[in-house]
């Protein structure tokens, strides 16, 4: 069962214990209530020749078109996955990821597998499949489009919902605002879609931070100021149960500013402080990363410690010029208990990016988002596509006096070759050092990804 009955959470105690403000029995009308008082806000629409329609908080957009007038009565400008009715438009998409994952281990290495009671084997996983749905409504008085996805996890065996709700317009604050289930806004690559990703997963020391969290979310862009900002309130009244679901309740902000964003040479430089502070729950807290390969299994790993509440800081960069692509982030989770002491672990990466064929990867201020590369001519219309080289090195450290999951490092050189606008094939090497249980051992990865993706 994906959401609880309102009797079945409200019986658990959880609608009234350990409240934030907004406390949580009133959470859900006051989430309504400024939906209500947003759509009802006198606004002057965007002009569609010259806006971004952002579809959900990722990187996608809408193509404005057209058949968006009402008055047009033979739609011949729709894409083949859009459709549109009299009051609203739909688009349907769906996306696949699969890894292939194989392993070379030394010694030292399988002496700590066999102490974690862990079995790296060659294999082939599905890592998801997803089907989605958006649009837009046509005749309301802001912006307002819907989305919803449903998503097959290969990991975990189950299917989830996945980014779905509203997305209001409100150009008095230079942004949007998000209603339902979304990412937090904490990290950039968090944020991204993970079908536009630079590497084939997220860095490790993101892994704390839930993929997904049902609440409302604020993210906007001040062109003057060239500010960037996501602000975000969340809870689990909906989510609890869910794998995702870490924390009751939990507030976030990423404020970023883009000193250099010249669309005419594509040179940007983009700076950002991320912030989160929430509730673990039921006061407790485990950290555990599959080191960047989702068919691998959990190679640090804390287990259960106490928590009341948490809060981490992380600061990122990028930086753009043409083809060429130079990022990292670093952070540092912070988490405090009463009775069980307190405890930091910190991670990092750096990411190099250098696209052979020319393209250059879009950045979106209005979505505060990288989004997906663009191929010029696929191998279908006999291109060659696009070929991406990528060096990323990250580390992880879950180390903290009487906590020692374990410390993992990771360098990986891969290939990404897009070979047309759905499929795109990932080519990956990846060299780890696991220090763990007192010894310090190596492993090999040698993994290819297949993805197909319609959005």
């Amino acid at each position: 069962m994906l959401y609880p009955s309102y009797e079945k959470v409200k019986a658990s105690g959880e609608l009234t214990s350990g409240c934030f403000s907004p406390c949580k029995k009133h959470s859900a009308i006051f989430i309504w209530f400024m939906i209500f008082m947003l759509y009802m806000m006198p606004c002057t629409l965007y002009a569609q020749k010259d806006t971004i329609l952002l579809n959900g908080t990722d990187g996608l957009t809408f193509t404005p078109r057209a058949a968006d007038s009402t008055f047009i009565n033979q739609k011949k400008d729709l894409a083949p996955n859009e459709f549109e009715g009299t009051n609203a438009t739909f688009k349907v998409g769906l996306g696949y990821i699969g890894d292939f994952t194989a392993y070379s281990q030394n010694k030292v290495f399988k002496q700590q597998m066999d102490s974690a009671n862990l079995d790296l084997t060659p294999h082939y996983q599905t890592r998801d499949f997803r089907i989605l749905g958006s649009g837009r409504f046509l005749k309301s008085k802001r912006y307002l489009a819907y989305k919803f996805a449903y998503m097959y996890d290969g990991d975990k065996k189950v299917w989830m919902v996945r980014e779905t709700g509203l997305t209001i317009g409100v150009p008095e604050l230079k942004g949007s605002i998000f209603v339902g289930r979304t990412k937090e806004g904490f990290s950039m690559i968090k944020v991204m879609n993970g079908h536009s990703g630079i590497t084939n997963e997220r860095q490790m020391a993101l892994d704390p931070i839930p993929i997904l969290a049902d609440g409302i979310k604020y993210f906007g862009y001040f062109p003057k100021s060239r500010i960037l900002l996501n602000l975000g309130y969340y809870n689990d009244v909906l989510s609890k149960g869910q794998s995702f679901s870490t924390f009751s309740s939990q507030y976030a902000a990423r404020v970023g500013w883009l000193p250099v964003y010249n669309k005419d040479n594509n040179k940007l430089l983009y700076i950002a402080g991320n912030f989160q502070y929430g509730k673990p729950l039921n006061d407790t807290f485990a950290i555990k990363s599959r080191p960047e390969s989702n068919p691998t299994p959990q190679l640090i790993n804390t287990g259960k410690f106490p928590a009341d509440k948490a809060f981490t800081y992380d600061g990122e960069i990028f930086y753009r010029t043409g083809s060429f692509m130079v990022g990292s982030e670093v952070m540092s989770h912070n988490f405090y208990s009463k009775t069980g002491g307190n405890h930091q672990f910190n991670g990092g990466d750096i990411m190099f990016s250098y696209i052979f064929s020319g393209a250059v990867r879009p950045y979106n201020p209005e979505g505060t988002v990288f989004g997906f590369v663009p191929v010029s001519k696929s191998v279908f219309k006999g291109g060659w596509g696009e070929w991406e080289g990528v060096l990323h090195v990250s580390t992880f450290n879950l180390n903290d006096n009487n906590i020692q999951g374990g410390q993992f490092t990771r360098i990986t050189p891969m290939v990404n070759w897009y070979v047309s606008k759905a499929w795109r094939v990932e080519f990956i090497y990846g060299y780890g050092i696991l220090n763990r249980y007192g010894l310090k051992g190596n492993v090999n990865f040698f993994e290819t990804r297949i993805q197909l993706t319609v959005m």
